[in-house]
């Protein structure tokens, strides 16, 4: 009794890990659809928008079985603990990311394509270095890789340097008489989505390495940063 109770354990920590590694999946490919999206690409976004019935059914499978395995595997210690935890937190992630790639398309249809043109390589860099970031930081979590995780977290620096390059590029070219501030906001508003998913993606690394480690490496940092201020 004892083993086939083990082994159906087993066989719901191997399902949440599928479902996590094909929600993973759907969510690079979103993001690098969103980057081509507001760059123009109408079949791109027609994609992304069409994708909230999946990732709904992803978000549902995990969700679900965790709590079977929380409800039926008592009590859960050590790694296992970590995993389901560290699972449901995750799948937010995901779930977040999708959301953004899908108002990032919508917010880019009201945009021209001719202002749209104008930040069309730092958006491009942005959407790949995220979806990069997000494929990444999953496999670390499902391959328990502390080491793969902190490759995310360390990538983070060069998404954000690009959105600070968005800006100043915008602001540039109304200074220098070169565009209307008509569509800033808009503009500015999707490069930030592409940051944030960045941002989501590192969090994901940060709960890679606490499925292996059972620290809280981004809030950990975060209380780093305060104290420092504090000083």
């Amino acid at each position: 009794m004892v083993i086939s109770t083990r082994t159906k354990f087993t066989d719901q920590l191997n399902e949440v890990e599928e479902y996590i590694r094909r929600f993973g999946e759907k969510t690079v490919a979103d993001v690098r659809a969103a980057g081509l999206a507001a760059n123009g690409d109408k079949g791109a976004a027609e994609g992304v928008m069409d994708g909230r019935k999946a990732e709904d059914r992803l978000r549902s499978a995990i969700e679900n079985t965790c709590l079977d395995i929380m409800l039926l595997q008592q009590p859960l210690i050590g790694v296992d603990l970590r995993f389901v935890s560290g699972a449901f937190r995750m799948v937010s992630d995901l779930s977040h990311i999708d959301s953004m790639t899908r108002d990032a398309v919508f917010l880019s249809e009201d945009i021209p394509e001719k202002a749209s043109k104008k930040i069309e390589t730092e958006i491009s860099q942005m959407s790949e270095q995220a979806a990069a970031m997000v494929e990444k930081a999953v496999d670390a979590f499902c391959a328990s890789d502390v080491q793969r995780a902190q490759e995310v977290m360390e990538a983070d620096n060069a998404v954000n340097e690009l959105y600070v390059a968005v800006e100043d590029k915008l602001v540039g070219l109304i200074r220098d008489g070169k565009a209307s501030a008509q569509y800033l906001p808009e503009l500015l508003m999707v490069a930030k989505y592409f940051e944030r998913m960045g941002d989501l993606a590192k969090r994901i690394a940060a709960w890679a390495i606490f499925r292996v480690t059972g620290e809280h490496v981004v809030a950990e940092k975060a209380s780093q940063r305060q104290a420092a201020t504090a000083e």
